[in-house]
């Protein structure tokens, strides 16, 4: 399956992340020593599942590698017109493909493992759109601080991940609902009102459940969606905030230092004295006794 990376985004005066970008895209922004997106593409290129990877709003000159065949498209304008873009070259790269990842570049601690289980779950079935969830507990067992907003569902609530799965005649069909929607992929509830006024008021008041709302979602829109709830937080953990961006800094920092501390100790440890102990001599051979001569008569 090939992955398609949305990095073109760009901070403007006046938005959270201007000072940090300087005029650079919100993808390059340093991360421990790297480029967000590096992070990204470090994943992607350790997942079995993945077999070429296209960012989308960087270019060559970006410095940037990964393991796999690494492809680059310039910014679209906007994130469905980048999308579609993607998908066209996922296509001409692997014209009998029919799925792509869709991952955001400000998801720095995702792994390579956890791309690999979403791909595994997803295609046990064949559905249209695989959307990840993850529920609050999951997010602030790993990231107490993280601030995220959520959905408040009747069963549980949720924050949406930035790794996705769907199939490629979604970029070709109902394209309008999807510009709604993907433009308002921060707001549950502004999405809701997309899908219907009754799921608004039903979501506003706790009435429906996770699968709930993607049945309605799903019919509303045409297709044949389905949840994948996370246990991991890393993949819904994205970078939109500065408070957001220090902590996955020091975050990162310590799973670099960490093994570098460990080899450090490690060649570091006092060796053990070994007592050397004298060597035995060999005992002496005991020599017969001469025997007496006998006295002449």
């Amino acid at each position: 399956m090939n992955a398609i990376v949305l990095a073109g985004g760009i901070p403007q005066p006046g938005e959270k992340l201007y000072s940090y970008a300087n005029g650079d895209p919100k993808a390059l922004i340093d991360m421990a020593g790297k480029p967000m997106v590096q992070w990204v593409l470090d994943a992607l290129g350790e997942a079995k599942s993945v077999d070429q990877v296209i960012v989308i709003g960087l270019s060559a000159k970006s410095d940037l590698n990964c393991k796999k065949p690494l492809h680059f498209l310039s910014n679209q304008g906007r994130m469905l017109a980048n999308v579609v873009a993607g998908v066209n070259r996922s296509l001409e790269l692997t014209p009998k493909g029919e799925y792509v990842l869709v991952v955001s570049a400000d998801i720095p601690a995702l792994k390579g493992s956890m791309v690999d289980w979403l791909v595994k779950t997803a295609m046990e079935t064949r559905d249209d759109l695989y959307y990840g969830v993850c529920p609050r507990e999951v997010m602030e067992a790993r990231y107490p601080a993280s601030n995220r907003t959520y959905t408040k569902l009747k069963d549980m609530e949720v924050c949406g991940a930035d790794v996705n799965i769907t199939h490629y005649r979604m970029a070709t069909e109902h394209l309008d609902t999807w510009e709604q929607l993907m433009g308002n992929r921060k707001s549950p509830l502004r999405q809701a009102a997309i899908i219907g006024l009754d799921t608004l008021f039903q979501i506003a008041t706790r009435q429906l459940t996770l699968q709930d709302v993607v049945k309605r979602a799903s019919q509303r829109i045409g297709i044949k969606g389905r949840a994948i709830i996370w246990d991991k937080a890393e993949p819904c953990m994205d970078v939109d905030k500065p408070h957001q961006l220090e902590l996955m800094r020091e975050d990162l920092a310590k799973q670099v230092n960490e093994p570098k501390k460990a080899a450090a100790k490690k060649t570091s440890a006092p060796r053990k004295s070994v007592k050397k102990t004298a060597a035995k001599k060999p005992a002496a051979k005991k020599t017969p006794a001469a025997k007496p001569r006998a006295k002449r008569k």
